[in-house]
């Protein structure tokens, strides 16, 4: 059982009930993933894996940190990409909308648990990214959302810019150089297809 889940005979704490509410919000979502042969709601799946790497990244990781990374995506199914107008200026700007979005939810999932507001603030600015560099969880969740990027959506990701090679290699570089060193070497000791990986070090090698 996982160690964000209580046992059915014990009592869960609010820890436990905050990471069963967000669970609930992603459940809802309903585009679903292939995960060890289940079929899993997106967003819960990709908040699993966002704890799943942070344990691995970080696993003393602060309580902060782990419900930040729990909530990287919270109800993001809410705010589809299609709902906002095609290219950059307008990714962007759905990006900056979903990442208020998972604050404003995990706020109002940890104020009806009672954490005080010291928690619940740094909760909303580790999901905003604030200080990347030179925070150290802040880099951390950063590194964690990477790895589950390289792990999870890296291959359909190639596949779907396989016809704009210099543009996937761009996305990758930028992903590499908001990554640590340790973040980085763990990204390198992932399973990826021989095409995908090849890619990975073209731009490994141009951004350094």
């Amino acid at each position: 059982m996982s160690e964000e889940h209580p046992s059915p005979e014990t009592e869960p704490t609010p820890f436990e009930r905050v990471i069963d509410a967000f669970d609930r919000i992603n459940a809802e979502d309903e585009r679903a993933v292939v995960w060890r042969g289940e079929s899993v709601p997106q967003d819960e799946h990709y908040g699993r894996q966002m704890t799943r790497w942070l344990a691995v990244l970080e696993p003393d990781a602060s309580p902060e940190l782990r419900l930040a990374a729990r909530a990287q995506h919270l109800g993001r199914h809410r705010m589809p990409r299609a709902s906002y107008p095609t290219g950059r200026a307008g990714y962007l700007r759905w990006r900056r909308d979903c990442q208020k979005l998972h604050g404003e939810l995990a706020a109002e999932v940890l104020e009806a648990e009672g954490f005080e507001t010291s928690t619940i603030d740094r909760v909303k600015a580790l999901i905003a990214k604030r200080r990347l560099k030179s925070d150290p969880e802040t880099q951390t969740l950063e590194d964690t959302a990477c790895l589950v990027f390289f792990e999870q959506h890296l291959d359909d990701f190639a596949r779907e810019h396989a016809a704009d090679e210099e543009k996937l290699l761009e996305i990758l570089r930028k992903t590499w150089s908001k990554m640590s060193e340790r973040g980085r070497a763990a990204a390198l000791e992932l399973e990826l297809t021989d095409e995908v990986l090849e890619f990975v070090k073209r731009a490994v090698a141009t951004e350094s």
